[in-house]
């Protein structure tokens, strides 16, 4: 399947990965319109800090995914749907689990059934590496159980089942794409990698994070991107759950030992139990089997986590992009 000149709606364009999928898009002659969370502030998020040549290409509306009156009025005459828009903090997820439910189960049931009655041609759901849970076995493939360890990842469970049954059930063009842990310009400081990086460029000399010997499978957005649209182009990843990641881990530990040594840094790292997860909901380990998308589709990870990395730093040492952040609170 070929998105040129297709109308593509992106939901949570607003967002991180959202903001930099509509850039991608935008490259390969796309209709795009990038569905964001209306606030009173009518701040559209990332898409703020897009050129005005670049958001004079994207028809915007602002909106609730939550609505099911409103996401059906978004879905008319669009052919290709990446549904982004989630709740994503997995500490708030343990102080608010209803409007984890609420967004993320409920907002994809009103895609997927705006995407069925508008007869989409294919709706990619965003899935994350968080579903597994802690890996039972390495690397992480897609048979690998699924397991709710934080009211996040349940409700991205929930929302993963929700797509599948509309494929079997209603025979909906649906793609699960699974990234694993992606970092980036313009990430939230509820992830780790701005967290480190935001506390470093910001001259404190302790970095105060969570636990430090879990390891992850980190991804740069833009790597990320071309495996979102690879599989929106490939029709034999319908009805499939599939992993984008790099299949590399890193601890966290040596992470920060690798940013303080690009950021030229010497501050002490403190493992603060305050920012810890719960025992039982720590995920301790997550790297990515990622064969069935390079069988699939030939995608392969094209950025390393150093040159990764020192791209993220370089757009945090603007000044601008830094004050963004709150570096020394510690963001739920």
């Amino acid at each position: 399947m070929s998105l040129d000149l297709k109308k593509i709606l992106i939901t949570g364009a607003d967002g991180f990965i959202g903001s930099h999928l509509v850039e991608s898009l935008l490259l390969k002659s796309c209709h795009v319109k990038a569905f964001v969370y209306y606030n009173s502030f009518n701040s559209w998020g990332w898409l703020d800090t897009l050129s005005k040549d670049t958001l004079r290409n994207i028809e915007v509306v602002s909106g609730d995914i939550r609505d099911s009156d409103c996401v059906r009025s978004v879905m008319k005459n669009i052919d290709v749907v990446f549904h982004l828009a989630a709740l994503i903090s997995i500490p708030f997820s343990y102080y608010s689990p209803g409007a984890y439910i609420d967004t993320n189960v409920r907002g994809t049931l009103n895609v997927l059934q705006a995407c069925r009655d508008f007869n989409v041609e294919r709706v990619i759901v965003t899935s994350t590496s968080e579903v597994y849970g802690t890996a039972q076995y390495v690397p992480i493939d897609e048979k690998h159980q699924l397991q709710g360890q934080s009211p996040y990842s349940a409700s991205k469970i929930g929302a993963d089942k929700l797509a599948e049954s509309f494929y079997r059930s209603f025979e909906t063009s649906v793609v699960i794409a699974r990234p694993f842990n992606t970092y980036g310009p313009r990430q939230s400081a509820r992830a780790v990698i701005p967290t480190i990086i935001t506390q470093l460029l910001s001259g404190n000399m302790e970095i105060r994070l969570g636990a430090l010997h879990p390891t992850r499978d980190f991804n740069f957005v833009d790597d990320i991107c071309k495996g979102f649209i690879a599989l929106a182009k490939c029709d034999m990843a319908v009805g499939k759950e599939i992993n984008i990641g790099s299949g590399q881990e890193i601890s966290i530990e040596k992470l920060v030992k690798l940013i303080a040594f690009l950021t030229n840094s010497k501050a002490e790292i403190i493992s603060d139990d305050f920012r810890k997860r719960p025992t039982n909901s720590e995920v301790e380990r997550l790297v990515c089997d990622n064969k069935l998308i390079k069988n699939l589709t030939g995608w392969m990870p094209e950025v390393s986590l150093e040159e990764g990395l020192t791209r993220t730093i370089e757009w945090f040492k603007n000044e601008d992009n830094l004050l963004k952040y709150k570096v020394n609170l510690y963001n739920v």
